[in-house]
């Protein structure tokens, strides 16, 4: 084998292993006879449907090869029934060469590295795209600039694993990956988008620490990477790469950009805490989980830290103690409740205004909060006949929204879009807040949509399947994400559970969203709000809010097949689909800037990402069916709509993202749902 295909002459071989043989060649045909790489696949057989794989991944790195860190696809052949394809030679070195066992990196280093890793791995994920295999020796850096490229995609190495069965059916028995870099969910051949955020993590760790990943222990009781010890590296770093590497990947940032995001991000506690500070966050955070307890798991990861942070079993106890006593004390309380609440029943109901009064007193003495009295009073209090709910009066309002639509340039060449603007009506009412500052609630119509995004959607993501008919009850939801000027007059009112910060965000505007508040926090805001008000005010459920966004649509977004920065916040350096690129604010704007959507809803996509109730889920495989809450045990919570600092295909309607429910970035907010 001297020459492939009458062109590309084989000088050298680069590579090999059980899938693939690289090779470096010149190509003849070309006037500069310039240097390439030629892969030689190793399929078990030359069927059909190995081929048309083969010409679909072909397409899919033809595509990918467009960004400047990925090398571009040049040709691909079949010759003599061997699959070969053939890519940009990058002039360089391995990061193997620079990442090297027992030779610890910079933090700078890192935290630059990092950044050049995260941008190409976020651009092959915006494509729907998991690479499988990354790694040092997947990393190469160009001599003539430094320039970090992606290289040996997982796609291609299988497809020299790849076997039809007697159905016609393409696949592999190969699991994809390398051992150190490959978390579990890969090993047991589910690889996500998070699966390459865990590599990209272990590949970093590796330079801080020069200890191989294979060679770095696991805590016995979690699972979770022990590698902090190695190394004295800034609290923010060590933060993003430790999420990074979480052990399930339903903890990890969901992909590459939201990885990028936090670590662009600047870190929001600038003091260094001490290790018992460390541990007492974790307890009391593990504590508001379990409502006053330790569950065993959450005793397990205790532990760990503990020994991460080199205390004394003494001193951690100590601090479970401290964590504990109040919800010991404020369980005596309810008890001591309960029983005089029984007492006072036995001996006079219904109360009269005087007892009534006393009651009120003793609840506000013992400092009860109000959904733990209404518990302990069903139980208590002979059972009404049910009452009828009273009904929430409300209003109509006019507003504006819009519509885009393609028009076709100077003979075809060119599409340009142009916005329609038309008068929608709809209900709602106002929740008065304080010195004239009002909540609007629109009332959002019952119905059945089809929730997720069809197979063709551009830019689609697996975790937005299977499409499903979902049912949705009539509710009010917020007209506007929730504002700082509303966020501080609910801040101010009676604590419930946890204490808020009324001025939590980074960008400053009564009328811009607040932002960076986790979605514990704004469970709180609902909680003081419900408490206040007497109304249920709560989160959206995520398909309440995706059947919100659509308004009716069935289109990426509610304005129709793409989106422009005319109608919404968002980073407008990128396009969506054939729409145009536009402007990038780089900040939150006030609410209401842009049209509302069909339903009189304003900020849907863009600005800021908005809490759902929801636990985080890989897909809609088990989903409900009547737009109720589907959470599960993991700590992760779903966020939806999109930001001003994302691209447009994640500003879609049916766009799904997550997020720790305890962390807060300067681009997420919520709004709040009623009914």
């Amino acid at each position: 084998m001297n020459t492939l295909a009458g062109r590309y002459e084989i000088i050298r071989q680069l590579g090999g292993g059980g899938f693939a043989v690289t090779f470096l060649a010149r190509d003849n045909l070309q006037p500069s006879k310039p240097l390439c790489v030629v892969k030689q696949l190793r399929p078990n057989q030359s069927h059909p449907r190995v081929v048309e794989f083969f010409e679909k991944e072909a397409a899919i790195l033809e595509r990918l090869g467009q960004h400047p860190q990925i090398p571009r696809l040049l040709a691909h052949f079949s010759e003599r029934e061997i699959l070969y394809i053939v890519q940009e030679f990058i002039e360089g070195q391995d990061l193997s060469q620079e990442i090297i066992p027992g030779k610890p990196l910079s933090e700078d280093y890192a935290t630059k590295l990092l950044q050049d890793i995260l941008e190409v791995v976020s651009f092959i994920h915006s494509k729907g795209v998991v690479h499988r295999d990354i790694k040092p020796q997947n990393l190469m850096r160009r001599h003539r600039d430094g320039q970090i490229f992606l290289i040996d995609f997982g796609a291609v190495k299988e497809l020299g694993s790849l076997m039809v069965n007697s159905q016609g059916e393409v696949y592999t028995s190969v699991v994809i990956g390398t051992s150190g870099y490959m978390p579990s969910e890969q090993k047991n051949g589910r690889p996500c988008l998070g699966s390459d955020v865990y590599a990209v993590g272990m590949t970093i760790i590796q330079a801080l620490t020069g200890v191989v990943p294979s060679q770095l222990q696991e805590d016995p009781l979690t699972g979770e990477i022990i590698w902090r010890n190695k190394v004295q590296v800034g609290d923010h770093l060590a933060e993003v790469l430790t999420q990074m590497v979480r052990r399930h990947f339903s903890l990890r940032y969901c992909q590459a950009s939201e990885a990028l995001e936090a670590l662009r991000l600047p870190p929001t506690i600038l003091l260094n805490p001490s290790a018992k500070q460390i541990y007492f966050q974790e307890a009391r955070s593990r504590a508001q989980q379990g409502q006053g307890t330790f569950s065993i798991f959450a005793l397990k990861i205790l532990e760990s830290k503990r020994i991460e942070l080199g205390l004394l079993e003494e001193e951690a106890q100590e601090i479970h103690e401290q964590v504990l006593q109040p919800y010991r004390e404020y369980q005596q309380k309810l008890a001591e409740y309960e029983q005089a609440l029984i007492d006072a029943v036995q001996h006079q109901h219904p109360f009269n205004a005087t007892t009534q009064k006393d009651l009120q007193d003793y609840q506000q003495y013992l400092g009860l909060r109000q959904e733990d009295i209404a518990a302990i009073e069903l139980r208590v209090f002979p059972q009404k006949p049910q009452q009828r709910k009273e009904q929430i009066q409300t209003e109509i309002f006019e507003f504006e929204f819009a519509t885009l639509t393609a028009k076709s340039g100077f003979l075809d060449t060119k599409k340009t879009w142009e916005i329609n603007r038309i008068r929608g009506v709809s209900k709602f009412f106002t929740e008065n807040l304080n010195n004239g500052l009002v909540l609007e609630m629109v009332a959002i119509p019952g119905g059945q949509f089809m929730m997720g995004s069809p197979r063709d959607e551009t830019e689609r993501y697996h975790s937005e399947s299977p499409q499903h008919l979902v049912t949705i009850q009539p509710f009010f939801l917020g007209k506007y994400p929730v504002t700082q000027s509303q966020w501080k007059a609910v801040a101010a009112l009676e604590r419930v559970n946890i204490q808020l910060n009324p001025e939590a965000s980074h960008f400053k505007g009564a009328n811009r969203p607040v932002e960076q508040v986790s979605w514990d926090e704004a469970m709180e805001f609902c909680a003081r709000l419900a408490k206040e008000t007497g109304k249920p005010y709560r989160l959206p459920t995520e398909a309440e809010w995706e059947y919100a966004c659509r308004a009716g649509t069935t289109t990426p977004f509610c304005f129709g097949e793409t989106i422009t920065t005319d109608l919404a916040n968002y980073n407008g350096k990128y396009s969506y689909d054939a729409g145009p690129k536009g402007e990038y604010r780089g900040q939150t704007t006030d609410v209401g800037t842009f049209p509302a959507n069909p339903f009189g809803l304003y900020d849907m996509h863009g600005n800021t990402w908005e809490w759902c109730q929801d636990s985080w889920h890989k897909n809609y495989k088990g989903a409900p069916a009547d737009g109720s809450v589907w959470m599960s045990d993991n700590h992760t919570r779903l966020l939806r709509g999109g930001s001003w600092n994302i691209n447009p295909w994640n500003c879609r309607s049916a766009v799904r993202n997550c997020n720790a429910r305890d962390n807060k970035y300067i681009n997420v907010g919520f709004r709040v749902a009623l009914g």
